[in-house]
């Protein structure tokens, strides 16, 4: 029992403010429905029961407008609005939960970049492949969304889809030898072909651009593809560049944008 409470004393028994509860007698959704004798408003048992319904209505996310109607209307099913409501909560719920797993997912994936051991990278990548190339990458492009896209990406990769990936670059690089050794020219639609192959194979890493694509190029040194054959990391760089210059972007002022 309270014994009828003041403002400030119901205020205080329920956790609120006496602003709040001065905002909700007047819109009439919890009106106190005693006097003391010297005239003030005052709680009853049944005003105090009725503040912890609205607060567990609010609470809930119901309006105040709604709340009063489910508390004042005879033929409004309050069991129907809680319904209801648990049905937004369990959306709620489940899309927040979805977003809780994104989080982890980049938390596990910032700076870690390809997640296999370098005996795993060898093997699937091949002998030409060097496990500093990572860290160089990181050192390079940290910091950037690329980068974060890039990690995340590659945190949820499993064994089995970097060896898809690695096949996929394999698949290129024999095709860039064979066009490097037929006499391909750089600009040619042949060329051009290879280039937008070598960017969509990227772009399954990181959204890449052509503008990008003639950055990662430039940084190219001869062991990436003069191993396949002497002069194709220059031919490559030159292919890049020309499919760029087709698409507006000039090579010689290309950005990382």
């Amino acid at each position: 029992m309270t014994d009828s409470l003041t403002i400030g004393g119901a205020a205080s028994l329920v956790g609120i403010s006496v602003r709040t509860l001065h905002h909700w007698d007047a819109i009439g959704l919890v009106v106190p429905s005693g006097r003391t004798t010297a005239g003030y408003r005052v709680y009853s048992d049944a005003d105090i029961a009725r503040i912890h319904r609205v607060l567990v209505y609010r609470e809930l996310g119901i309006a105040l407008a709604d709340i009063a109607a489910v508390l004042d209307d005879p033929s409004a099913d309050p069991q129907e609005h809680l319904r209801r409501q648990r049905a937004e909560l369990t959306e709620q719920i489940d899309r927040l939960q979805g977003m809780l797993k994104a989080v982890d997912r980049m938390l596990d994936a910032d700076g870690k970049g390809i997640r296999l051991t370098p005996e795993q990278q060898s093997e699937i990548f091949g002998d030409s492949w060097r496990t500093e190339w990572v860290d160089e990458a990181e050192r390079r492009w940290s910091g950037t969304p690329q980068w974060t896209q890039y990690a995340e990406r590659a945190a949820t990769r499993t064994t089995a889809d970097w060896q898809d990936l690695a096949t996929e670059f394999e698949s290129l690089n024999t095709d860039l030898t064979h066009a490097f050794r037929t006499g391909t020219q750089p600009g040619s639609p042949d060329a051009n072909t290879l280039a937008e192959r070598h960017r969509a194979t990227i772009s399954e890493q990181f959204d890449c651009t052509h503008s990008m694509q003639v950055c990662l190029a430039r940084n190219f040194t001869p062991e990436y593809y003069d191993p396949f054959e002497p002069g194709l990391t220059a031919w490559f760089q030159a292919v890049v560049n020309a499919n760029a210059a087709t698409h507006g972007v000039d090579p010689k002022t290309a950005r990382w944008e």
